[in-house]
């Protein structure tokens, strides 16, 4: 499992070394405070890694490694930070941002779907949101090394900034007015927010929106999946694109 780092030990020299991605550490609730797992803690605040205490029940598909009650999950990636992303030259771009994606084959679809139609950056929070491992990899048929993936604290600030950069943001949700078709996507740097399929996009990001809109359904039954619904939506920006450099 090269995803996977197992025990004190191997935790805390990955920490102090820094030069793996760390998605998450997982604690047991069942081991007792010690000065190895003191100092795992004081590393991952330092370092900005989150750190959660979950039953011994999590360590079940690791019971063959002498992990302590320790492990640390490994993105096969290195984040890019948004500060970076944003100093960068910008035109007629797009970022995809995730709020509360959980599940590991969506993200991996929706990032392989936002390779093929150009995006330029996909936004993720640090917690509440499947980070890039493994499966996200081996799902976005290695397209996660083909965009800056871009993980950050807060969502809300994220775009914030986005917006004080003079990006557009446009957000889902199913009981908006407006259709996704219906927003002008050409001329103009756009976010688009996904939320997850039962919650969708949060109260506080609706209120930062420029633009919220739905996929019309014919049918009584709003079941897309959250990959799906970005595809149609993602490749509606791409046609509104091509026709209008056709246009000049």
């Amino acid at each position: 499992m090269d995803d996977i780092i197992f025990g004190k030990n191997a935790v805390t020299e990955a920490l102090i070394a820094g030069d793996r991605e760390i998605n998450k550490i997982l604690i047991s609730k069942n081991i007792h405070s010690d000065a190895k797992l003191n100092k795992i803690k004081e590393l991952a605040k330092e370092n900005g890694v989150i750190f959660q205490f979950v039953a011994k029940e999590k360590f079940q598909p690791y019971a063959e490694f002498n992990h302590q009650g320790v492990i640390a999950q490994i993105s096969p990636i290195q984040y890019m930070d948004l500060d970076d992303f944003l100093e960068e030259k910008h035109e007629n771009d797009s970022v995809v941002i995730l709020d509360g994606i959980e599940d590991s084959h969506n993200l991996g679809a929706i990032i392989r779907t936002c390779v093929c139609a150009g995006v330029s950056g996909i936004i993720i929070p640090s917690r509440r949101n499947v980070q890039v491992n493994a499966i996200v990899e081996k799902t976005s048929a290695g397209a996660i090394n083909h965009i800056p993936i871009i993980k950050v604290n807060s969502l809300v600030n994220a775009v914030q900034k986005l917006k004080n950069s003079d990006w557009w943001v446009v957000a889902t949700d199913a009981s908006a007015k407006d259709n996704y078709y219906d927003v002008k996507y050409n001329d103009m740097n756009f976010a688009l927010i996904m939320g997850a399929e039962h919650a969708g996009v949060s109260k506080s990001l609706l209120k930062l929106s420029d633009f919220i809109v739905k996929i019309p359904m014919l049918k009584d039954f709003n079941s897309l999946n959250v990959s799906n619904a970005l595809s149609a939506i993602i490749f509606e920006t791409v046609r509104q694109r091509i026709c209008g450099r056709m246009e000049r």
